[in-house]
């Protein structure tokens, strides 16, 4: 059944992350939320992803004491607060301003990584320097490897310890949601203009005192006066290399000396390529349903994954997750963590640093309490038998 959009204004009204999404969707331009909520072509993969969660059903135990439950996890040999990592998203400073700091920071108060997008709009520097944080660093293969190396290099210098290449963004999705507001890129059609328009506290927010966000981390990318969202979207879209393959994985497994993430895999035998490779994780995605329409959800192979790797590589996936059920439904069928995409987008934009740490709160009470009507204390007490597929 299809709720009715509740009339709540304020992100501290919601009670779950649908609630949010609302509240954000009323305070954002309709280009921000679209370019957030859409996806690709029909939009298949994105229903699926949140549609295979109702595949799955709990048969729970109930004479256990869960008086005590612990929600904490191992992820790289680090303890985490949750089995949870704020993924890594672009542009967010058109959510609100320094939307990267402002998801950095509430992950750091919750004891999570927080992945940072090479296009975003804060510098890897300034998230290295959050306090408490654990910063990881997506990165996009582009043409130009002398840029690659260098991205590389700032990585380690400003001290992160875990890069994560995106692999299924080669070639963009055709999202024709997001594209549809816009006359050209990067410029909004009249209709847009006006909604921004009526969103003053928006542009007070975003756009005072110094215009559009620009991206902090393309440096030598990026050529002389393409700066702009504009030049620089061109130039991205230049920049990206439909060869990708693993003999350029290879030569980044030799460059970087930390933890290498491989991010987009959706096939049982790239993941074992992965490991066989020296990777140390695969992060299973459907890139959120904005890339391969009719793709299969994470979850479908998740647990063929986990045994072509074996229990010793990490194995995390995004798409779709919204609650604490669908997250331990995941920890189940074999993965270390979840990346959240969406859900913390729609926090930032209905309440900003609140709004994201209240998306946080609502997940770490919701796996709380399933945990606990499962019949479990702990996270390593989830085994096969609390879950069947119907």
């Amino acid at each position: 059944m299809k709720r009715r959009l509740l009339p709540w204004r304020s992100y501290r009204e919601a009670r779950n992350i649908a609630e949010l999404a609302g509240i954000a969707r009323r305070r954002v331009p309709n280009f921000v939320f679209e370019y957030i909520d859409g996806g690709s072509d029909d939009e298949a993969s994105l229903a699926n992803n949140r549609a295979v969660f109702d595949r799955y059903r709990f048969t729970p135990r109930t004479l256990t004491d869960v008086s005590v439950r612990d929600i904490s996890t191992q992820l790289f040999g680090r303890r985490i607060g949750m089995p949870v990592v704020i993924g890594p998203t672009g542009f967010n400073g058109m959510v609100t301003k320094d939307g990267d700091l402002k998801l950095a920071r509430a992950a750091a108060a919750h004891g999570i990584p927080f992945a940072l997008s090479t296009v975003s709009t804060v510098s890897m520097e300034d998230i290295a320097r959050v306090p408490g944080g654990w910063p990881w660093m997506q990165v996009y293969f582009f043409r130009d490897r002398k840029f690659v190396r260098e991205l590389v290099a700032r990585c380690a210098a400003a001290g992160y310890d875990t890069i994560a290449v995106t692999t299924d963004s080669a070639i963009y999705g055709n999202r024709e949601w997001d594209s549809r507001n816009y006359s050209a890129p990067l410029v909004l059609n009249w209709r847009n203009k006006l909604n921004v328009v009526c969103r003053p506290r928006w542009m007070l927010d975003v756009l005072v005192p110094d215009g559009l966000p620009t991206f902090k981390n393309l440096g030598d990318l990026l050529p002389p006066g393409g700066i702009s969202p504009q030049g620089a979207a061109a130039e991205i879209g230049k920049q990206h290399m439909p060869s990708l393959n693993w003999q350029d994985i290879q030569w980044l497994r030799d460059e970087w000396k930390g933890k290498l993430i491989l991010k987009g895999i959706l096939s049982v035998e790239e993941a074992r390529q992965a490991r066989e490779l020296g990777v140390d994780g695969v992060v299973l995605s459907n890139h959120g349903g904005r890339q391969l329409d009719h793709a299969v959800s994470p979850m479908e192979i998740l647990p063929e994954v986990r045994q072509a790797v074996g229990a010793n590589m990490t194995v995390m996936l995004d798409s779709g997750f919204r609650r604490g059920t669908d997250i331990l439904k995941a920890i189940i069928l074999g993965a270390d963590a979840v990346l959240l995409g969406r859900a913390t987008l729609f926090g930032l934009g209905a309440g900003g640093e609140p709004g994201v740490n209240h998306v946080l709160d609502l997940l770490q009470t919701d796996l709380h309490r399933t945990l606990g009507l499962l019949g479990c204390s702990s996270l390593k007490e989830l085994d096969g038998s609390l879950l069947r597929r119907v």
